[in-house]
């Protein structure tokens, strides 16, 4: 059995990349729209982001407005805390 290439993507340190990018309405530029794209892609450069943005900035009538981007690493070392007490159930 094989890993996904998401979970080989994120054991390359990959991170779960989150972007919400606000255009411009090809047919009411005055009206903004909202579009939430999600991918796996590297911080800080985010590649796979700007590979997107490029695409779209060159094929879409959209003009783009803003883009806000949030990004999280799922697999990385354990954080452990100690513990001040213990506690036994029956």
């Amino acid at each position: 059995m094989t890993a996904s290439i998401e979970f080989r993507k994120q054991l390359e340190g990959y991170g779960l990349t989150t972007a919400e990018i606000l255009y411009h309405m090809p047919d009411h530029p005055a009206l903004l729209q909202s579009y939430i794209w999600q991918e796996y892609d590297l911080f800080p450069k985010f590649p796979v982001l700007h590979k997107f943005l490029d695409f779209w900035s060159h094929k879409l009538d959209g003009m783009l407005h803003s883009v806000t981007v949030a990004h999280a690493r799922l697999i990385r070392p354990a954080e452990l805390k100690a513990v001040g007490a213990s506690f036994k159930l029956n």
